[in-house]
């Protein structure tokens, strides 16, 4: 109902505003003063809209009608898109030096512990080479010097002799071999030669065993160095790495310059590691074979040391032998010898 009656309101309203538009004598609109010829004013018009010359009739306000500003509201220029500004590069720089040094003054103090301990475990491994290097050289040519000595040698006290020092004193490891058979020689002058040679030959055996441990003294930790400094560095590695990725879920972003200063790092600490390992093996395996020859000379050195020994207490027994025969031989004679009376 209240429709209808709002439509034929707007009826009425329209055609009372038709009636006022053809009344007479309403005035024309008038034409511009200064009119411009066709060809001037088409670039014009075509440059800048017009706004139309025909007024909206008024709107009744009682119908509830707003009355517009314009019969035709202005063309709005239509302004073409600007070509998308590309957006300015930003090259990330790098928050550090990534030279070693630089690497790892910026670790993490965990990394830091760690290189140290590899650099120090480095720096053991390359003194006990300079000073086990030196020590088995001197040991290997006095005790193959001494051995030469020994068996150009016609005995034990002669061997003796011969390696001992412009001092008379024995020195070195075939010094303490010889002294130890003087030794239980003396020890044993009025016991049998068997248990000489065996009581011998176990001095010797255990001076031998003294000696190749006094020698094989350090290499020990070389062996521990080369077998844990790779592990050591590979745990620097896995905690530099954990901090990288921790970098990037803090700074929401992927960017190869967040990641890869802690990357760096934790493979510098594999790299020592790798650094200290290596020589640490090498060295070791050196040592042991050295050692091993330095072992089977003084084994050569007991042996001929054991050969001058049975060789002394042949000689020995078979000085002795012949006084218990002539001292029969001239029991017998005389007994056969005939008895004279005493007057």
């Amino acid at each position: 109902m209240m429709r209808a009656f709002r439509l034929a309101l707007v009826a009425v309203s329209l055609s009372v505003v038709v009636a006022q538009a053809q009344v007479p004598g309403q005035p024309a609109p008038q034409a511009p003063a200064d009119t411009a010829s066709p060809a001037q004013a088409q670039p014009a018009a075509s440059s800048q809209p017009t706004a139309p010359t025909n007024a909206l009739p008024p709107a009744l306000p009682q119908l509830g009608i707003n009355p517009p500003s314009a019969a035709h509201p202005p063309l709005t220029p239509i302004i073409s898109p600007a070509a998308p500004v590309a957006a300015p590069v930003v090259t990330a720089a790098l928050p550090h030096d990534l030279s070693p040094w630089g690497m790892f003054m910026a670790a993490d103090i965990v990394v830091k512990g760690v290189m140290l301990g590899l650099a120090f475990a480095s720096l053991v491994t390359w003194t006990i080479w300079l000073a086990k290097a030196m020590e088995l050289a001197a040991a290997k040519r006095s005790a193959g010097r001494a051995l030469r000595r020994i068996e150009a040698a016609d005995n034990l006290s002669a061997a003796a002799g011969a390696a001992a020092g412009k001092n008379g004193k024995l020195r070195g490891a075939v010094g303490q071999l010889l002294a130890a058979a003087l030794a239980e020689t003396r020890r044993s002058a009025d016991l049998g030669q068997e248990g000489i040679k065996e009581r011998v030959a176990i001095a010797l055996s255990r001076i031998e065993a003294r000696a190749g441990r006094s020698m094989a003294r350090g290499t020990g930790l070389l062996a521990t160095i080369g077998s844990t400094a790779p592990f050591v560095g590979l745990f620097g590695t896995v905690w530099g790495i954990m901090n990288s990725f921790i970098g990037i879920s803090q700074a929401k972003t992927t960017n190869l310059a967040v990641v890869a200063p802690g990357i760096a790092e934790a493979l510098l600490a594999t790299a020592i590691g790798l650094v200290a390992a290596i020589p640490a093996v090498i060295i070791y395996n050196v040592f042991a074979r050295a050692i091993t020859g330095y072992r089977a000379t003084l084994s050569d050195a007991s042996g001929e040391i054991l050969r001058h020994l049975s060789r002394d207490l042949e000689r020995r027994q078979r000085a002795v032998a012949p006084a218990p025969r002539a001292a029969s031989a001239s029991a017998a004679s005389a007994a056969s010898a005939p008895l004279v009376p005493a007057e």
